[in-house]
């Protein structure tokens, strides 16, 4: 049913139709809506649900990571600064193979200290074990939560999952949503059945200590769980196309690719604005495309290749930065692309929420076919000089 919603509403009954049994999470902006509006169908007896109200992240995550070794299906939600005292849950986490999943809304790390958007906070957690989305708008945001249920609990993945978008931009901008009703949900999501959980009758335990013997091949499976967890991408998001006609099972998705010169590669809300600056200079006949990633862990090393073959140069829009280096994505592209010869540029851009506008991506398109890199695009020279 289509319904005109806020971005963080639509989540929040994207999550509702999922059926999580424990809910711990810590308002902050701009993930405040989400968790709000999940209290209070829990409070009004339409979710079916604890709502454990805790101090911090810290204990958020705790929290939900003690109900799912319990046989829980668990969710959270948080943002930044949220996330990064959530660190060392994270990797426990996914070295405990807790199918947890949580909403990142996207948003700056301080200091200094921002409310606005990119994508460091999530980034920044690229080599915890979690699996990565990253929606371009709020139907693909809401969706995305199915999809992230569906995999994360599969027996073959067993790993965490964020699903992340754009704080502000997406999380409080309304948007036409076409939301499933929870018969349709249930169709495509059962109830949550665990592999294993906490049983006093069958005791087992999780995150033992490991001594060097033991540690490496631990991390190893992890590893090895993130990158077979494409196959179950594929199969959960063509299974929820056929059921609901929107396919999500390429990890990837190609924009105006087929006979460009120039692929622009980026992640987000930004894609939108990159799509109108796309066609408008095609009209120019400039043969730009897009390739959007879809997922970020794991990373989709073999369509990016496919992708890309035939281009003559890439250009990386990334809302991060790897401090001394690149931007993560540029840095996964140029990875996925070694061998072929292809410059791969990066341009550091929007971070901390500031505009990108059509202007701004004509701008690199100039530069990439000039052969110039551009970090930190649209930098105020006379606050740095």
């Amino acid at each position: 049913m289509m319904e005109f919603m806020e971005g963080s509403h639509a989540v929040a009954h994207s999550v509702k139709h999922c059926r999580p049994e424990v809910i711990a999470a810590y308002p902050i902006t701009p993930q405040t809506h989400i968790v709000e509006a999940l209290a209070e169908m829990v409070a009004n007896c339409h979710l079916d649900a604890e709502y454990i109200t805790v101090e911090s992240e810290f204990s958020a995550l705790s929290a939900c990571l003690g109900a799912s070794a319990a046989g829980s299906r668990v969710y959270s939600a948080t943002t930044s600064q949220g996330l990064a005292l959530m660190f060392e849950v994270c990797f426990n986490c996914a070295g405990m193979r807790m199918p947890v999943v949580m909403s990142i809304v996207n948003r700056a790390l301080g200091a200094p200290l921002s409310i606005w958007n990119d994508q460091q906070d999530s980034i920044s957690l690229r080599d915890s074990g979690w699996l990565q989305f990253y929606a371009e708008d709020n139907q693909e945001a809401a969706d995305l939560h199915y999809l992230a249920y569906k995999v994360a609990e599969d027996r073959n993945v067993l790993l965490p999952a964020f699903v992340c978008f754009d704080g502000f931009i997406l999380s409080h901008t309304y948007e036409p949503v076409d939301m499933l009703t929870q018969e349709q949900a249930d169709s495509y999501l059962p109830r949550y059945t665990p592999v294993q959980r906490l049983d006093s009758t069958d005791p087992i335990s999780f995150g033992l200590f490991a001594s060097p013997d033991y540690y490496m091949e631990f991390r190893y499976q992890i590893d090895q769980a993130v990158k077979g967890a494409a196959k179950t991408i594929a199969m959960a998001g063509r299974e929820f196309g056929e059921m609901f006609g929107r396919d999500y099972s390429n990890l990837v998705e190609s924009y105006r690719l087929d006979d460009a010169d120039c692929a622009i590669v980026a992640m987000g809300s930004i894609c939108g604005t990159v799509k109108d600056a796309i066609d408008e200079m095609r009209k120019d006949g400039k043969k730009v495309g897009l390739l959007r990633l879809r997922s970020f862990r794991p990373f989709p090393n073999k369509e990016v290749r496919s992708a890309l073959s035939g281009v003559n140069c890439v250009a990386v829009l990334d809302k991060n930065i790897s401090l001394g280096t690149k931007g993560a994505v540029a840095l996964e592209v140029r990875d996925a692309l070694y061998g072929q010869q292809v410059p791969v540029l990066d341009y550091i851009i929007a971070l901390g929420g500031r505009d990108v506008r059509k202007k701004d991506i004509r701008a690199v398109v100039d530069m990439a076919g000039q052969g110039k890199g551009d970090l930190f695009h649209g930098l105020r020279q006379e606050l740095v000089s």
